[in-house]
């Protein structure tokens, strides 16, 4: 019977180690939340701080920002939920276990003081019949060695039911253990239907817990796709667009255009030449003529371009003559000469540089004429010398022109007694100067152009 009593208590050990490893597991479970409640504070730090550069960004909901926004409130929310859940698993399902566990730590109790109780009863009868029985089996050894002379009370057949009481008395004891430890062994059927459905309901209660979270977690979660997933994906561009339309290029707005342009001092009368157009000088060695563009600027600088193009490169002047320190001789038909010294090279240049005659030919006898009274005003020394009347190789002839070559660049004349008014010269496509000028040509910012 004592078997059966150890074998029910080692049974109730085994419950609880059982139910403790329960406990054990949800009060695991209980720190870990609370743990991941605080490093999900850690996550909610990483993104707390508002954006940096973040008026790059729409401020309204439905953006960048507001998906920031939409994170952190998640994060937050994401936090407080294991929290909760471990403030749940810690309140309510671990308090259905450990009364679970004081539960079977009584029924042990019970089972020390009731069948375990009965067991010793049991055990002492029995030691109590044992001595009885060796007793008589001294006394009856004696009785047939002395041949019947023997004590009273050593009579075998007085000890003989003495054992047959204390046998009586045992198996009373024994009957009354085994039918209590047959209530044991029915009550404990119950207790164990007792403990299984306990620990099903805390497991039970425990899911609802961890399932409230995890739907939590999973919404939360999909709030914060769904809100990065509206986002049109020209809200954020339109609306940089809008705040930087000052700054940004309006790609309807017209490109920019020299011609829309203008500086201070842009027409100034001394940027407007005196004269200006295509002649033709004759060759310092080969003693042809070469046609290049000429201006003659109230500076009083003859300067020599290959063309009157501006755009193509730096118009730099491949000679310049200043007509005070100059000579010019007679008009001969389209034939001119002036005599100077290039000075485009600058002071030190110029410091080298020789005297030469430099011989020229208009296209027209009227176009020299024009040239010889501009240049006459502006020259130093005015001679009657005459020019070669010899008429040497030209690229350009009257044949050449009327055969569709390149038309020489148009005449322009102003008067150099005149560039000082504020007057459109004659002859000239350009007034003599501009006496307001403009102090930007790019809106807002003024002194750029």
């Amino acid at each position: 019977m004592a078997a059966v009593t150890k074998l029910f208590a080692e049974r109730l050990q085994a419950w609880k180690h059982a139910v403790a490893y329960l406990e054990d597991y949800v009060t695991a479970t209980e720190k870990t939340n609370h743990a991941h409640g605080k490093e999900y504070e850690r996550v909610l730090k990483t993104v707390k701080d508002p954006l940096k550069e973040g008026h790059h960004f729409d401020q309204s909901l439905g953006g960048i920002a507001g998906m920031f926004e939409n994170i952190r409130s998640n994060t937050q929310g994401l936090s407080n939920q294991h929290y909760e859940t471990a403030k749940q698993l810690k309140g309510t399902i671990l308090p259905v276990f450990d009364r679970l566990h004081t539960e079977i730590k009584n029924k042990s109790k019970e089972l020390t003081k009731g069948a375990g109780k009965g067991s010793k009863a049991v055990d002492k009868a029995r030691q109590q019949t044992q001595k009885h029985i060796e007793l008589l089996g001294q006394h009856a050894a004696a009785f047939d060695s002395h041949h019947g002379t023997l004590k009273a009370t050593d009579d075998p057949y007085v000890i003989s039911r003495g054992v047959t009481h204390r046998l009586h008395k045992q198996i009373q004891e024994e009957n009354n253990n085994r039918q209590d430890l047959i209530s044991v062994q029915n009550s404990f059927a119950q207790f164990e239907a007792h403990i299984i459905q306990t620990v099903q309901q805390g497991m039970g209660q425990f899911q609802v817990v961890m399932n409230t979270q995890a739907e939590q977690i999973k919404a939360a979660y999909t709030d914060m796709v769904g809100t990065a997933q509206r986002i049109p994906m020209d809200f954020e561009w339109n609306g940089f667009i809008q705040r930087n339309n000052t700054i940004l290029i309006d790609p309807s707005a017209p490109a920019r255009s020299l011609a829309d342009i203008t500086y201070p001092n842009q027409n100034h009368r001394a940027t407007q030449p005196l004269i200006s157009g295509s002649l033709e000088k004759k060759g310092k060695i080969m003693r042809s003529y070469d046609t290049n563009y000429y201006v003659i600027s109230p500076a009083k600088f003859l300067h020599e371009y290959k063309t009157d193009d501006d755009l193509a490169k730096d118009p730099v002047p491949e000679m310049s003559l200043y007509l005070p320190d100059c000579i010019i001789g007679a008009v001969n038909g389209q034939k001119f000469n002036v005599k100077g010294k290039d000075v485009s090279k600058g002071k030190i240049g110029g410091a080298f540089s020789m005297t030469h005659e430099f011989a020229f030919k208009a296209h027209t006898p009227q176009a020299a004429a024009q040239w010889y009274e501009v240049i006459k005003q502006a020259a130093g020394t005015v001679t009657a010398e005459m020019p070669d009347a010899s008429v040497p190789n030209s690229p350009v002839t009257d044949d050449h022109v009327a055969g569709g070559a390149t038309q020489p660049t148009p005449l322009q004349i102003q008067d150099l007694e005149k560039t000082g008014t504020n007057t459109t010269q004659p002859g000239s496509a350009v007034p003599g100067s501009a006496t307001t000028a403009p102090t930007s040509a790019v809106q807002g910012e003024p002194g750029k152009y």
